[in-house]
């Protein structure tokens, strides 16, 4: 309240509507925070010209201000954006630049790989070559011996003897196989050893090596799958082991000149023309070295050596059970208690050497027979060598060939190294371009080195 001019001070008072309430915010939120007054429609946006005060007018002057900050921060927000693109960009670059250099990896090995598998120096080694001749002229020496020389064989396994076991004992021994040495065709093998050159007057120990040799020695070549793989060493010592004592034997028994045999194995001669042996005889004769041998294991590998078998040095108890777990023998010695399964084993071994010993005097006494059983069993050895040389070293050389294919057709489709788009391994400049030029042109020369002195060589066909 106002005194009027005109009037004294205490006349009435002429009353003047209040202004509004002071504040430094603009007039529009000072009217939403306290509510519009009741003058002016809910509607308006900003108050009446006459309720605006100088701080209405103040507020005005800071609008450059805001759009500066504004400004700023739109600036500010752009630069973090565009960042965070060329971040994700580079991430981008390297990753494809990692795959890049995984599948350039993957398809430099696989190519040198496959060159590998054909390189003299790794697949046709100089052992395998030794033992590819010997192989082939194994079987040419043997057939002409029995053709021509008969008398001479026995000279000739001997020969060979010396040369197959020291290697045999090497690669057993330094591959931790050195247990299979003790098993029984490494005892039959000794065994006719002493009867050719010690004990040729010993008809019990011809006997049983002639009847342990026909039988189980004969018969493990389809047990054990010994296969005529010429370039294998270890396959054709293991061969050798198994068919040259029955060969021999067929020799000394059946082509040999009768004067010469009474003369040089008079063991041969009397049980021949004299006392003639019976299955009896021979399975009761072949049985007790066997039970020699048998005995023997046990007390010296199955025994002494159960700690190390039982950390994995492997023998013929252990290879029979995972080979033969899933036929119904195997699971039948599974199924007994671990103290009866040994014992099981050498029950089930010692009835299969005498079951295999049953045809033994028909072999004996019968020329034609018994060179009909070498000839089976010789033509099962090569029938499992073919079966190596296709279904396991051709298939495994295939597998791995499209294998290799498999990757560098997936390299090629990925967006890393789409070679359609001419995006060369060597060109690329995230790669080490020495590196990979090198190797790129070292896998290159040596196909065509490999085409030019052996044939085309299919890599990608």
């Amino acid at each position: 309240m106002i005194p009027d001019a005109g009037g004294d001070s205490e006349g009435s008072a002429v009353s003047v509507p209040s202004s509004p309430i002071i504040s430094r915010s603009h007039s529009s939120s000072s009217a939403s925070s306290t509510g519009p007054p009741p003058e002016y429609d809910d509607g308006d946006i900003f108050p009446p010209l006459d309720k605006l005060t100088i701080f209405d007018y103040l507020d005005q002057f800071a609008l450059p201000q805001r759009l500066d900050n504004l400004n700023r921060t739109y600036l500010v927000q752009k630069d973090k954006v565009k960042r965070r693109l060329e971040e994700t960009k580079a991430k981008a670059r390297l990753r494809t630049d990692l795959e890049l250099e995984k599948y350039r990896e993957k398809y430099n090995k696989g190519l040198d790989k496959v060159l590998e598998r054909w390189n003299d120096t790794k697949v046709v080694s100089t052992r395998e070559k030794i033992s590819f001749v010997v192989g082939v002229s194994n079987i040419f020496i043997t057939g002409l011996l029995m053709g021509g020389y008969p008398e001479w064989m026995h000279v000739w396994y001997s020969l060979q003897l010396l040369y197959f076991m020291p290697i045999r004992y090497y690669r057993y021994t330094k591959m931790g196989y050195h247990y299979f040495l003790a098993d029984l065709c490494y005892f039959v093998n000794v065994m006719l050893v002493l009867s050719i050159w010690v004990f040729p007057n010993s008809r019990r120990l011809l006997i049983a090596a002639y009847c342990l040799s026909y039988g189980n020695n004969a018969w493990a070549i389809a047990m054990w799958r010994n296969s005529l793989v010429f370039h294998s060493l270890d396959k054709v010592t293991s061969l050798f082991i198994h068919i040259m004592p029955p060969v021999v034997l067929h020799c000394l028994v059946h082509l040999i000149d009768p004067v010469y045999c009474e003369q040089r194995f008079p063991a041969i001669s009397r049980i021949k023309h004299v006392e003639q042996y019976g299955l009896r005889e021979m399975v009761i004769w072949a049985t007790v070295p066997y039970a020699v041998w048998q005995i023997s294991y046990h007390a010296f590998i199955t025994v002494r050596r159960r700690e190390k078998i039982a950390a994995g040095r492997p023998t013929s108890f252990t290879w029979l059970k995972r080979s033969y777990r899933n036929t119904w023998i195997g699971k039948f010695v599974l199924r007994l208690p671990e103290m009866l399964q040994e014992p099981a084993f050498m029950f089930i071994q010692y009835s299969y050497a005498v079951l295999t010993m049953l045809p033994c005097p028909l072999w004996f006494y019968h020329r034609t027979l018994s060179a009909l059983f070498i000839s089976i069993v010789g033509l099962w050895s090569i029938y499992n060598g073919a079966t190596y040389y296709i279904d396991v070293f051709g298939k495994r050389f295939q597998k791995e060939l499209e294998q290799f294919k498999k990757d560098a057709a997936k390299w090629q489709n990925s967006p890393a190294g789409d070679l359609s788009r001419g995006n060369s391994l060597d060109q690329d400049p995230h790669l080490d371009s020495k590196s990979t030029g090198s190797e790129t042109n070292r896998s290159t020369a040596e196909v065509k080195e490999r085409n030019a002195t052996t044939g085309s060589f299919p890599v990608s066909s």
